[in-house]
């Protein structure tokens, strides 16, 4: 079993390479909470991701048959990074399997493409690694794996003695293993909080089972954690180490990382931001001014996937709006409506007028407009102006 001796030395092995990241305080995720928010800014890592502590940690401690042969992994992207980075390092050949390209090959490692998702992935390197006699460095389900990750919460401890809860996210299990041995060996009173996206909730059924269940599919925003199933090593310390697992949806995830660049100016992925939407949608309870930690886990996000993101978590805290409706068609029918929502001071990004759809009347328009709003009492207000003018207005997704 991991214990804090291992994790302690796995400090010693990766300290010349890992950073040492910063807890921060927020202000302005106290206030929102009433508690007393300090944010693990693991996203700042090299890499972007907190990854590069276990790889760094697995690769060190190989033996000498091992390294010579050669490493493979399967990664859906931040591990991949990691075991790239740790390998080139130490002067060992490394492969990734991956579901889908992401920068990795930067860091020296030769990346193959396979499957949908990290199983496939992981079911590939797997035969790879008999073939060409690799050594697999799993990306949680090893033990000094976990007690590189573990090292995160050595440094929680360090910079915040006072902290009462620390909350994790959950993918395969190997970060919230490490930081929960540290945490719990040498203070058992701290609370460790789990943290799955609900489109990828596998620790839930395992718990409720008291065995490892494995889930159909992996469907999440979050991609870091989008596992099937937890690692059996992580598994025991989840049930013995871990106090409570609760799960988010991608919409709250949305918000999350909406808000950390809005009001910290940091970029979290969807994994990265997951324990902090736990915190901020009360997805278990904590008092007024307690100390929590939410571990910002990695900040390796798709800049295409980041603008869809954000358009969601515009449209869930209310600042961003898309309506349709049906207007006559005569000239000024459209400066009516428009004239409502400046009165309202919705600002407008973009109206779709069309007067030839031929889902209504040859008398009527069809009109959708995209609006920057002010949050939630801002719409109600304005769709309620809108209708009482006569405005049949229906909200778009």
């Amino acid at each position: 079993m991991l214990s804090l001796a291992n994790i302690k030395a796995a400090r010693d092995r990766i300290k010349p390479v890992i950073r040492q990241t910063p807890l921060r305080y927020s202000d302005r995720f106290s206030e929102l909470t009433d508690a007393s928010i300090y944010l693990k800014l693991e996203n700042i890592q090299r890499t972007g991701a907190f990854k590069l502590r276990g790889a760094m940690n697995r690769i060190a401690t190989l033996s000498e048959a091992d390294r010579s042969g050669g490493v493979i992994t399967a990664s859906a992207g931040n591990h991949a990074q990691g075991v790239a980075f740790a390998a080139t390092r130490a002067g060992v050949d490394s492969k990734i399997v991956m579901p889908k390209r992401q920068s990795t090959e930067r860091y020296g490692g030769e990346v193959i493409l396979h499957g949908e998702d990290y199983d496939a992935a992981q079911q590939r390197a797997h035969e790879i690694a008999d073939t060409e006699d690799r050594y697999y460095l799993h990306a949680f389900d090893d033990q000094a794996v976990m007690a590189g990750q573990g090292t995160i919460g050595l440094e929680i401890l360090d910079a915040c003695p006072s902290v009462e809860t620390v909350v994790v996210p959950i993918g395969g299990g190997g970060l919230i293993s490490g930081i929960a041995t540290a945490i719990k060996a040498q203070k058992p009173d701290v609370r460790v909080i789990g943290v799955q996206a609900e489109g990828a909730a596998s620790a839930p059924p395992s718990l409720a089972a008291d065995e490892l269940q494995s889930i159909d599919s992996a469907e999440t925003i979050a991609d870091g954690i989008a596992t099937r199933q937890i690692g059996a090593q992580p598994f025991e310390i989840l049930q013995s180490h871990v106090d409570e697992v609760v799960t988010v949806s991608d919409s709250e995830i949305a918000v999350a990382i909406t808000y950390l660049l809005e009001r910290e100016k940091t970029l979290t992925e969807g994994a990265g931001a997951a324990a902090l939407a736990a915190v901020l949608h009360d997805r278990f309870s904590f008092a007024d001014n307690e100390v929590i930690v939410p571990a910002l886990c990695g900040g390796n996000i798709d800049m295409n996937q980041l603008t869809t993101v954000l358009l969601r978590g515009l449209v869930e805290t209310g600042r961003y709006l898309r309506i349709h409706t049906i207007l006559e068609d005569y000239p000024g029918a459209l400066e009516e409506l428009v004239a409502i929502l400046a009165a309202y001071d919705a600002n407008i990004y973009a109206i779709n007028h069309n007067r030839t759809s031929r889902t209504v009347s040859m008398e009527k328009a069809d009109v959708e407009i995209e609006l920057e709003t002010m949050g939630p009492t801002h719409i109600e207000s304005l769709l309620e102006a809108l209708r009482e003018d006569g405005f049949e207005v229906e909200v778009l997704d």
